[in-house]
């Protein structure tokens, strides 16, 4: 405490050099005579630990130095007592309300003046310190957030790169689509349909669970997953249960921690409907329209024009041409004619991305 600085301003010499001698013992004093000098005092080193000010001055008076004071980053913490011979109560009622800690009347009493001083330098130092602990404990917290963040993303990769093991052939499909489906919900973002949903938060979330929509395959059978050859019926039947299967293993998982979190509901509707149709002939629950959540009508978009452009053990990859048009004709049919429309309007941010990731499908 003894190495705090005081700030006294006053335009009476008599007035500083009183203040000066009875507070010099105990802190550093600096002083000005002016509220213009005060000012620019208070805004160099050694900064004030604390201000002392005359309320009556010529020029600027105290009132105007404190609002000055309050109005820079720099100054608008240090604790300020007036210093006046006025003893109205509306005086020093509209001294506190612009931020003054106290009220000191002239003439000064060093007894008061050091016990004051001391109190609110007392309060000033606590303050401080919570401030600076409240700094470490979000600085700690984001950084243990950031942690988390980075775990989870790991963690979200590894998983979704368990199904592409499976199936190598799709190379760079999982950041593919994760780019795809960013694009079409930024699209779509500001559209009345679209817009109570697809929040900066809901973006962040979707582009986080895209990566798990294939999930399921992990369940496949080798047999069937990787045959070079059209499926039979039966086969067909095994790797539709895919979806189910992707949905049912993110549920148990969201069943192992206490809370819920976000990006898995999400990805466990993705898993689970990315397969349906607008006009209701998808699987594995044959939804229509609406009732196929928002997330999973981005992602059946993505999955089909990546899937139609890249390569598999049972197909060679057509041009970004033609798989624009199978998705045009498929509008209001297959796809929510609003999410083709997105996809038709950010045709070529999609083959950018498809360009910038490709994997020698």
């Amino acid at each position: 405490m003894n190495n705090a600085t005081i700030l006294i301003v006053d335009d009476e010499p008599v007035i500083l050099a009183l203040m000066s001698k009875g507070l010099a013992p105990s802190y550093k004093v600096r002083a000005a005579n002016s509220g213009a000098r005060a000012l620019t005092v208070a805004g160099t080193d050694p900064r004030p630990d604390l201000i002392l000010l005359d309320v009556l001055m010529p020029g600027m008076d105290g009132y105007a130095v404190l609002s000055w004071l309050k109005e820079n980053a720099a100054t608008r913490d240090i604790p300020v007592i007036f210093v006046t011979a006025m003893e109205a109560a509306e005086d020093e009622e509209k001294g506190l309300e612009l931020g003054a800690v106290d009220y000191i009347t002239k003439p000064i009493n060093p007894a008061i003046l050091l016990a004051r001083v001391k109190t609110h330098l007392i309060l000033k130092q606590a303050r401080d310190f919570l401030h600076d602990k409240n700094a470490y404990l979000e600085a700690e917290v984001e950084r243990r957030m950031g942690e988390n963040r980075i775990v989870q993303n790991v963690s979200i990769r590894a998983l979704a790169h368990l199904a592409e093991i499976r199936d190598p052939e799709t190379g760079e499909h999982i950041l593919r689509t994760q780019a795809y489906v960013q694009t079409l919900a930024t699209r779509l973002q500001g559209h009345p349909r679209f817009s109570d949903t697809i929040t900066d938060r809901y973006i962040q979330l979707l582009t986080k669970s895209a990566p798990l929509h294939d999930i399921g395959k992990v369940g496949i059978p080798d047999h069937i997953l990787l045959k070079p050859s059209k499926l039979t019926g039966d086969e067909w039947a095994i790797m539709k249960t895919h979806a189910e299967l992707g949905a049912r293993a993110i549920e148990r998982a969201e069943r192992d921690v206490e809370q819920p979190v976000e990006f898995l509901a999400l990805a466990k509707e993705i898993a689970h409907w990315h397969h349906e149709r607008w006009d209701g002939s998808g699987y594995p629950d044959g939804l229509a329209g609406d009732a196929i959540p928002i997330s999973a009508r981005l992602m059946t978009i993505a999955d089909v024009f990546d899937a139609l452009i890249s390569q598999r053990v049972y197909k060679l990859p057509i041009s970004f041409d033609k798989a624009r048009q199978i998705i045009t004709d498929e509008h209001s049919h297959q796809f929510d004619p609003d999410v083709t429309d997105a996809f038709l309007t950010d045709f070529n941010k999609f083959v950018e991305i498809a360009s910038k990731h490709q994997s020698g499908d």
